[in-house]
């Protein structure tokens, strides 16, 4: 039956004789079968007995077994369907229950399951399931790592926005460094794109009174504020409740605010003085800032350290429009967790450099706790960082920080931790923060081991790779290939595995390794698994990755999506697992 099927959908390409690679790769993609084109190049090149570059019928099944009836697969087939060419209804059920943690299936989810991947008409109105179901099932959406729940907003969004963490970046118009490089509206709308939703904006006065946006004092370019609020617009409102709270300095109380509703603002502008919060502290370890500053800038009350003007107060213009709209979030300056105890209002929000916020976290961790459980803190990175590197964004959110910024432009390891947690609650950007780093009495402190644990045993075993990306070194679809499980959490929690490495095989090498982690805060932890190429000299080649909230896993048999270094996905790139844990 199986051989009929096959042979109808396949017969009518070969008309015309042998096909050469490109047919055979469409060909693959029509029955189903997701390819990486140097893989099927290699595969296609070892089936084709003649090297005349073009194959037959019989050499094109090869290579489709070879593809797709992975020895994985066929094992865990054969155990539930006792060597039979089929799965009935029952045999699927009873996989669906014991191996994939299914435990509120019922006869009919499997048939529907049938239906949906059985390409075998015949085979499907038998409700049974042959190979190639079971094969194209083993590879849906549905045996992904991360939970479907997880993958839709289903967190309470009713909290103060404080009891979240929030998506978030830093100085989100560049798409390069921190001083000479280019602003651009792409940096807006890939930020978006990704979830992000706490945007900075730069706004200063420009020529003909046209607002623009770009790091002030530096020689960055420059964008015009109505194109940035034109990209907000168009990308915003993907997802959520269609709605932009404003974080910025604010003139008066919200009762003056109130009163001045409706009222005709155009024009009025206010000014006051205030200690600059993005550059004090922080600038304090780089001249970087100071450098590109203008003589003609220099104010009263600036200063002088290494012979340049550090501002330490600026007078700051206030359009009263704008003031307005500053309601929940109002940008406060940071002065000590005692000063916000007794005056900090519940609508404002503290910006903290990461330098500072580090220190303060080592000294005062669970004050910092109590802190951002009542108010929304923002870190941003450090001046010093020109480069638009960033830092590990996951010290931050152990203490509760909601709005972590980091240069979402800048690829590699923060931001493949800010990406997976953000997988989280339907990539909504906004995850609702443990109830210990929300409670006002909470006693969590994440460098000490907390009290009443409820710790997670998680054990996987890395089966095998699924035409991993090849090295840039090689020449064919080669790679040593390994691969290293890292969790991230708090310190205690933090770990790094790596399996051994299988020689000259990104194709489809097979590891049958376990590893066993056990977490004491699984909340906040994340589990990022890397491939990579095993370099003698100049280190290890990154091939691909991807990181995910660990209470996101799915347990049983599962795929494991791959994503570059730029973020992109690498489909069909995979690794297979195995994945359980107990609490």
């Amino acid at each position: 039956m199986e051989n009929k099927w096959f042979l109808s959908k396949i017969r009518d390409e070969f008309k015309g004789g042998k096909i050469n690679v490109e047919k055979t790769y469409r060909l693959l993609e029509k029955l189903d079968i997701p390819c990486n084109y140097i893989h099927v190049k290699s595969v296609f090149k070892d089936n084709d007995r003649l090297k005349q570059g073009r194959i037959t019928i019989e050499e094109f099944r090869s290579i489709y077994r070879i593809i797709a009836h992975r020895e994985e697969i066929i094992e865990i087939f054969n155990t539930y369907s006792g060597n039979q060419k089929f799965l009935f209804e029952k045999n699927l059920l009873q996989f669906l229950i014991q191996e994939q943690y299914a435990l509120d299936m019922t006869t009919n989810i499997a048939f529907e399951i049938i239906q949906k991947y059985e390409p075998i008409e015949e085979v499907k109105r038998a409700h049974q399931m042959s190979f190639e179901g079971f094969i194209r099932y083993m590879g849906s959406p549905e045996c992904q790592i991360l939970k479907t729940d997880c993958g839709k907003v289903y967190q309470d969004m009713n909290h103060p926005l404080n009891d979240y963490f929030i998506s978030s970046s830093h100085n989100t118009y560049l798409v390069s460094d921190q001083l000479l490089g280019p602003s651009d509206l792409w940096g807006y709308v890939s930020a978006l794109v990704k979830g992000c939703r706490c945007l900075e904006i730069d706004c200063w006065d420009g020529s003909r009174n046209e607002p623009v946006v770009y790091h002030g004092y530096t020689l960055t370019s420059k964008l015009l504020f109505k194109t940035v609020i034109q990209s907000i617009q168009k990308y915003a409102f993907i997802a959520l409740k269609f709605k932009i709270l404003v974080r910025n300095k604010k003139i008066g109380s919200l009762r003056e605010t109130r009163e001045r509703k409706g009222s005709d603002k155009h024009g009025q502008v206010e000014e006051y003085e205030e200690i600059d919060q993005d550059v004090d502290d922080e600038v304090k370890e780089s001249k970087a800032l100071a450098i590109l500053e203008d003589d003609s800038q220099k104010e009263p009350g600036a200063i002088i350290a290494a012979g340049l003007p550090l501002f330490r107060r600026r007078r700051v213009k206030v359009a009263m429009a704008l003031s307005d709209l500053v309601i929940y979030t109002k940008a406060e300056k940071f002065i000590s967790f005692q000063h916000s105890r007794l005056y900090q209002q519940f609508n404002e929000s503290n910006s903290i450099g990461e330098s500072e916020a580090r220190k303060l976290s080592k000294l005062k961790g669970h004050e910092f706790i109590l802190h951002t459980s009542k108010f929304i803190t923002r870190i941003y990175p450090k001046a010093t960082r020109a480069d638009s590197s960033n830092f590990n964004p996951q010290e931050f959110w152990n203490i509760g920080c909601q709005m972590v910024a980091l240069n979402f432009q800048t690829p590699g390891l923060p931001m493949d931790l800010q990406n997976g947690k953000f997988l989280d609650n339907g990539c909504s950007g906004y995850i609702l923060k443990p109830h210990f780093l929300r409670d006002i009495k909470t006693e969590f402190n994440p460098n000490e081991t907390p009290k009443d644990i409820d710790p997670v045993t998680l054990t996987i075993r890395l089966i095998s790779g699924i035409q991993l990306p090849p090295s840039n070194h090689s020449s064919s679809n080669k790679a040593d290939t390994v691969v290293v499980l890292e969790i991230f959490g708090v310190p205690n929690d933090h770990v790094k595995r790596q399996t051994r490495v299988i020689k000259r095989n990104a194709f489809c090498p097979r590891w049958n390794e376990t590893f066993t982690f056990i977490i004491q805060v699984p909340e906040l932890a994340l589990i990022r698994f890397v491939v990579e190429n095993q370099g003698l000299i100049t280190g290890n080649e990154f091939l691909g990755q991807y990181t995910l909230p660990v209470l996101c896993m799915n347990k049983g048999y599962r795929r494991v999506p791959l994503f570059s270094k730029m973020g992109e996905s690498l489909e069909p790139a995979a690794l297979f697992i195995y994945v359980w844990y107990v609490r």
